[in-house]
């Protein structure tokens, strides 16, 4: 079961569903999210393009925040992404907690290909919101 499509998960990510992310964990400050990487989704070398493994790891990041701020919603403030190696294959993020207060999580998160391997890792820093659209289009980090 995808958990993108449970109502207790309270938010529906247009760009998650086009990319075909899978939410497999999303408890207790860790999530999970699985990926099978499409030949859209490849660069020019044949591997998973860098924006869509950044987009994996800030998706694992902020969902492992809303595991635990119920009801409420992430904006990302900062992401620092270290790229090891090329992922391939079956790909599987997982993200987690490091630290948070009322109104920041700060969070990492790693990416393994189809053998296990590690192929990319992030820290990322995280305002919590309430999960509704302002009005103008802009969502303030106030």
């Amino acid at each position: 079961m995808n958990l993108f499509d449970d109502p207790a998960f309270g938010a529906m990510i247009p760009f998650v569903r086009l990319l075909g992310f899978v939410l497999t964990r999303f408890e207790g400050g860790h999530s999970t999210i699985s990926f099978e990487a499409r030949p859209e989704h490849l660069n020019s070398v044949g591997v998973a393009h860098g924006g869509v493994v950044m987009t994996l790891l800030d998706v694992a990041m902020v969902t492992a925040l809303r595991s635990v701020t119920h009801g409420m919603g992430g904006v990302t403030i900062e992401m620092k992404t270290s790229f090891l190696r090329g992922a391939t294959g079956a790909l599987r993020c997982e993200g987690s907690i490091k630290h948070r207060t009322k109104s920041l999580g700060f969070t990492e998160a790693t990416l393994y290909d189809g053998e296990g391997q590690a192929c990319a890792h992030a820290t990322g820093t995280f305002k919590v919101v309430k999960p509704r659209p302002a009005a103008d289009g802009v969502i303030s980090t106030d």
